[in-house]
């Protein structure tokens, strides 16, 4: 690894970086310094640069991503693209990589070749490694002349690490310290995973530090960004029929589900460094429930957002292995004599591998608000759909005049309301009505949103696109803070640990099942009983 040249400091006993950054260049003052972080796109040109730009991740995400928000006409006038990547190649091979990657919305195809060559025309490409000084300032050099011949005084610049945790930290430095502005904003987007447990992330978090300030750090959780999950404050806080309903008076219990009908596919290497609840669990469905939980936040800044995430993850005790159930997928005959394959017959994965493919796990919030509710976590590869969504079922109706008609099993006549993330985005509230006729026969229906329908919405943006846009105009509503990080791992670190030391055994369910018997008694042992498993559920 390169030798950082930046000077370090103490401040509240942790080392930080006088970064070469847009605050230490000449002699600013406060004005001066808060206008660099503004944006003028009059004066100022756009450089996007995706380091790791010939991955998966850039290529079927980042790229078409960028390319949806020019062809919007979301990105200033005068912006560029840069890969950044071990991988030698030309910028006329690079856009050819990139041209494969891009498709134009239904609504949008008119023009969609003249964009698509206009949008490949400002992407350029530059090799190199991710840990050498003298990569990084040879893609500063070019980011420069490029910059140069659009005119603008000011650049802006934002680079994606879409590379592997090992490298974080090294091309942090490299972009930080080599390829910084000097005439405006440098941010860096750090994709997930996060580390290991506390002290994994700790460390990553250091090492970022030492070259970037929290404010230039963008830690993305991509489900942050999917149109349900941004509406889902708007749901809560902006209706009064939800807010007096959010608590432990009328809520029993909140089911935060995801679940995938496919298996690792071959890519299981990767997966098993993580496993489920690393991948899934501590990041994305944690992420869901603070925002479900939090109070109401004293506005909609970031920071104050932020701070009721981190508000409610404080109020909640770290998981126990008593109250998870781990699984993993085994092969499964089907029709036409063919076999489904598990999760070990997956070549990319260790023999004999432990890591589970499914976790269940039950939270609580120790506050006034979500005393004695229980939140049900779940999430699993290979399971019998592809599902995630928010559940909350509300309290039976004390006194109910209509019992009868639902007999002893008072869970049929529930309340629920159904937050569909994906796929067929939707929101339905499940009550219990009349049946038309002279008798009196109840029955279970659906007040539904369908968002496809009612918007006439038939491909809804990306979740990349609200978080990169988001980035541009620096917003970090969606972005995860250091502390919340810090936060959401303590709940989890224990769990993990103690699985791993233990050896804990997954329970085996056949691919595309329901997931693992031991996910029911689970649910049972707190009185609750899933609601995703139900096939009228399917919108």
């Amino acid at each position: 690894m390169y030798t950082d040249k930046a000077s370090t400091s103490k401040a509240n006993g942790v080392e930080q970086a006088s970064s070469p950054s847009v605050y230490s260049f000449g002699n600013l003052n406060v004005e001066e310094a808060y206008d660099l972080e503004r944006n003028d796109w009059k004066t100022t040109s756009l450089s996007v640069v995706v380091v790791g730009a010939s991955g998966d991740l850039a290529k079927k995400k980042i790229f078409p991503a960028l390319f949806a928000l020019y062809y919007e006409g979301l990105l200033p006038e005068e912006f560029h693209i840069f890969g950044f990547a071990r991988s030698k190649m030309s910028d006329a091979e690079f856009r050819s990589m990139i041209a494969g990657t891009l498709t134009c919305r239904i609504h949008a195809r008119e023009n969609c070749l003249e964009k698509t060559e206009q949008f490949l025309q400002r992407c350029f490409y530059s090799a190199g490694q991710y840990d050498e000084a003298a990569s990084f300032q040879s893609l500063n050099g070019r980011m420069g002349e490029v910059e140069a011949t659009c005119g603008k005084p000011r650049s802006n610049r934002m680079f994606f690490l879409s590379i592997p945790p090992n490298v974080f930290i090294a091309a942090a430095g490299g972009a930080a310290d080599y390829c910084s502005t000097k005439t405006g904003w440098t941010r860096v987007i750090v994709e997930k995973p996060f580390g290991r447990d506390s002290a994994s992330s700790a460390a990553l978090g250091r090492g970022l530090a030492a070259h970037l300030r929290e404010d230039q750090i963008y830690r993305i959780d991509h489900y942050l960004g999917k149109e349900l999950i941004e509406n889902l404050t708007v749901l809560r806080f902006s209706n009064l029929v939800f807010e007096p309903l959010w608590c432990r008076q009328y809520i029993r219990n909140v089911q935060i589900t995801f679940s995938e009908n496919f298996g690792t596919e071959g890519r299981g290497g990767y997966f098993d460094t993580y496993g489920i609840l690393r991948d899934v669990i501590q990041n994305h469905l944690l992420q869901i429930l603070a925002l479900f939980a939090m109070e109401s936040p004293v506005s909609l800044a970031a920071e104050d957002i932020r701070d009721a995430k981190v508000k409610v993850l404080r109020s909640m005790a770290p998981v126990r292995l008593e109250d998870t159930v781990l699984g993993q997928y085994r092969s499964r005959a089907v029709a036409g004599g063919k076999t489904l394959p598990g999760y070990l017959d997956d070549k990319t994965v260790p023999p004999g591998s432990l890591t589970p493919t499914f976790a269940a796990c039950a939270m609580h919030i120790n506050n006034a608000r979500w005393d004695g509710v229980p939140f049900l976590l779940k999430a699993g590869k290979a399971l019998h759909t592809r599902r995630a969504e928010i559940r909350v079922q509300f309290r039976h109706v004390p006194g109910s005049l209509y019992k009868h008609k639902f007999g002893p099993d008072l869970d049929s006549a529930t309340n629920e309301l159904v937050i569909r993330i994906q796929p067929k985005e939707s929101i339905y509230l499940k009550i219990n009505n009349k049946v038309p006729g002279l008798g009196l026969q109840l029955d279970t229906t659906k007040l539904d949103l369908q968002y496809q329908s009612a918007y006439k919405a038939s491909e809804l943006p990306d979740a990349y696109e609200r978080l990169l846009l988001d980035v541009v105009n620096g917003d970090k509503r969606l972005f995860i803070r250091y502390d919340e990080l810090e936060a959401a791992w303590d709940l989890f670190t224990p769990l993990l640990h103690e699985i791993e030391s233990r050896r804990v055994a997954p329970e085996l369910y056949p691919y595309g099942s329901r997931g693992p018997v031991g996910a029911h008694y689970l649910a049972a042992k707190h009185n609750v009983r899933w609601g995703d498993l139900a096939d009228d559920d399917d919108v």
